[in-house]
């Protein structure tokens, strides 16, 4: 019942967590009230990849034809597809329960409560244990933000949970908020040949994206017959009758939709609730736990990773925050994450990546800057592979050539990005980035062509 490292929660900041601190020598356990592996794995960045996936199959079928291919009648199979995505997320799971004997660490199964001095209590059945650890780490996540307009009962406006397991494929659907969940359950069933209308309060949809990938985001859905309303909010939604009756508030007044689903994906809240924060005196500030830069609460010994803090509400940035906790924890002097350099990315079609400011945070930060950018219409391997839309943009600091941000939006762009991760952690200039030769033809080429257009060097455009 003593350990020397207790996490709360099994998602990618917790499971990576254990492992991490059992690899450093350390006596291990992990509590988990659901599946292993959180809802990363089991409801979230996994299972949606593999409904997406089934989308880009279906689209390439039904467009086989632009590619000197003649297919007969292609159907979706929903529930085959929702099985699938059900699958792999079964799978991914067992792979975590197989990593945490591996690495010897203790799965504690029930819903625990941290409590003062160094423990935590698991209840299972209606029976709570007591465990003693010197270190406990909270790792509880977050869950689908519930507002008070749009009260979730699963079956008519749902989450993105509810949205992964849908029994049958609706006719229509109201899609609330364009950040990376809705914009990708909006890719993903109007794919599926479902009527979709996304709903934004914000001026630009994936409002937190540069505003070139945002523009260029409406564009492409608006070709494939996503309807997008932005600077426009739902008040209500009428769910007496068969369907919904979503109230829509615009600039230019009110209008009505009827659709059979609304999804809420408004953002997420931090599972902070009934967990025994208070009892510890473990301090919270607008739903979130403070940190130092180790992790380390206000408490001594009570840690916090993840979604549960005020960072960004990423797996990855879940996964290095667990594993610059236990390393410090451990006696080691990791380096504080750099919040500024995380890429974000979002997998609808087309994918959007980005990491670094965007442009207009770059004026406002009072850089002088070189823009560059290069579209993927202009790409060899982007023509060959018939996916054209999009682009790669970069942002340098015009005076040291300091690599400030790219912003990317097209096929396959979230397996680009990690170069710009990596140059901006090595502090590589943008004249290291043009005169480093890169491969041809793909796609990442337009990395280069983009930082060669900022510095007037640019040959394929």
């Amino acid at each position: 019942m003593n350990y020397d490292v207790i996490v709360l929660g099994t998602g990618p900041g917790g499971y990576v967590a254990a492992i991490r601190a059992s690899q450093l020598g350390l006596k291990v356990a992990v509590v988990e009230k659901e599946s292993l592996g959180g809802v990363c794995l089991n409801w979230g960045c996994i299972p949606t990849k593999a409904l997406l996936k089934s989308a880009q199959v279906f689209e390439y079928i039904n467009h086989a034809n632009d590619y000197g291919i003649t297919v007969g009648d292609v159907n979706a199979d929903f529930s085959k597809i929702i099985k699938r995505s059900r699958d792999v997320a079964d799978g991914m799971s067992k792979g975590i329960s197989y990593l945490m004997k591996k690495n010897k660490i203790e799965v504690i199964n029930g819903f625990g409560k941290v409590k003062p001095g160094n423990k935590i209590s698991v209840t299972i059945d209606g029976k709570a244990s007591d465990y003693s650890s010197k270190h406990i780490i909270i790792a509880t996540g977050a869950s689908s933000r519930v507002l008070p307009n749009l009260p979730q009962d699963g079956k008519k406006i749902i989450g993105y949970r509810d949205a992964m397991i849908l029994p049958s494929k609706p006719k229509k659907m109201v899609v609330v908020g364009s950040g990376a969940i809705g914009v990708e359950f909006a890719y993903f069933y109007n794919s599926m040949g479902c009527d979709v209308t996304i709903v934004e309060f914000m001026p630009n949809i994936v409002p937190v994206e540069d505003v070139d990938v945002s523009k260029q985001l409406q564009r492409s859905f608006k070709k494939s017959g996503i309807k997008i309303m932005t600077n426009s909010s739902v008040e209500k939604v009428d769910t007496s009758g068969k369907g919904c009756k979503v109230l829509i508030k615009t600039k230019s007044g009110e209008e009505t939709i009827e659709c059979d689903v609304v999804l809420s994906a408004v953002g997420i809240v931090s599972n902070i609730e009934n967990i025994g924060l208070e009892d510890v005196g473990i301090k919270t500030e607008n739903g979130k736990i403070p940190v130092d830069d180790y992790y380390q609460t206000n408490v001594k010994g009570y840690y916090a990773i993840g979604d549960v803090l005020a960072n960004q509400a990423l797996a990855h940035v879940a996964s290095a925050e667990g594993i610059t906790c236990v390393e410090k924890i451990a006696g080691q002097s990791p380096d504080p994450i750099d919040y500024g350099n995380i890429p974000g990315c979002t997998y609808a079609n087309p994918e959007i990546a980005s990491v670094g400011m965007t442009e207009v945070a770059a004026k406002e930060a009072g850089y002088d800057i070189k823009v560059g950018k290069f579209p993927f219409s202009a790409s060899g391997k982007a023509s060959a592979a018939g996916h054209k839309d999009g682009f790669v943009k970069v942002i340098f600091d015009a005076k040291y050539g300091e690599w400030l941000g790219c912003h990317m939006i097209g096929s396959n762009v979230t397996e680009m990005i990690a170069e710009a991760v990596v140059a901006r952690k090595l502090e590589t200039t943008g004249h290291e980035v043009l005169k480093a030769v890169h491969p041809h033809p793909t796609m990442s080429e337009a990395v280069m062509e983009a930082v060669a257009d900022a510095y007037d060097e640019v040959i394929h455009m």
